[in-house]
């Protein structure tokens, strides 16, 4: 399915991100792994792996091009690396703004930027955002987490039209899923929410790898501009 494709995963040491990598060495791709810091997650991921991986905030745009120079052919990018600080209208700061765009709009910019040009080069490419069914206008989400995701996935569908026919962009929306941070997270509310879902659970996030990495194979080369959400049914409950 993946066969010698070359993925690059940010935010990939853990939760989704880690769980992508470790599908997609399966299907036989050449995994790259990403990392804010050079973390223990993320050394020892990479060594069981058996992969190369980079480190760098994903909202600093120079090191950013650095690193993924550094690396040369990319055939497909997940913009996986994104933050989720739990606070309401009045209790973000502009500072809490600033971070909460940066990590999850201006990364995703930062790392499409730097692999887009030897795509266009080679006249063919993938990138899969990972946003959030948060980031729809019906679903009770924090105000700073629900903006970025939302427009990754406006930014998804503009890029997808730009882009085409040569690099295809696509977005996979998340429900609740079973990693660190939904566990740092999980508020009354949000256990009420949890409630609600059709299929009556969370997913593993193997099961979000899935349709990440679907988008990513050559089974899908006439899907483009797309967000999949993959949240056994919570956004139509």
């Amino acid at each position: 399915m993946l066969e010698n494709k070359v993925i690059l995963i940010t935010g990939s040491s853990r939760g989704i991100g880690a769980a992508t990598a470790r599908l997609a060495k399966e299907y036989r791709a050449n995994v790259i792994l990403h990392g804010k810091t050079e973390s223990d997650y993320l050394r020892t991921l990479a060594s069981e792996l058996n992969t190369r991986y980079i480190y760098c905030d994903v909202a600093d745009e120079i090191e950013v091009s650095k690193k993924v120079r550094s690396l040369g052919k990319i055939d497909v990018l997940v913009n996986n690396a994104g933050i989720n600080p739990s606070k309401n209208f009045m209790e973000l700061t502009n500072y809490d703004w600033h971070e909460i765009l940066n990590n999850n709009v201006l990364g995703v910019v930062n790392f499409s930027r730097a692999v887009i040009p030897r795509m266009l080069e080679r006249g063919q490419g993938k990138i899969i955002n990972i946003v959030s069914v948060k980031g729809y206008n019906h679903i009770l989400a924090k105000p700073a987490y629900a903006a970025s995701k939302a427009a990754v996935m406006r930014l998804t569908s503009s890029m997808a039209q730009e882009f085409a026919p040569r690099i295809l962009v696509n977005a996979v929306a998340p429900g609740f899923t079973e990693t660190e941070m939904t566990e740092s997270t999980l508020s009354p509310a949000i256990r009420a929410q949890i409630g609600k879902i059709p299929l009556k659970r969370m997913a593993n996030p193997r099961e979000i790898a899935e349709a990440i990495l679907f988008l990513a194979s050559d089974r899908t080369n006439y899907i483009t501009g797309q967000t999949l959400a993959v949240d056994g049914g919570f956004s139509i409950s």
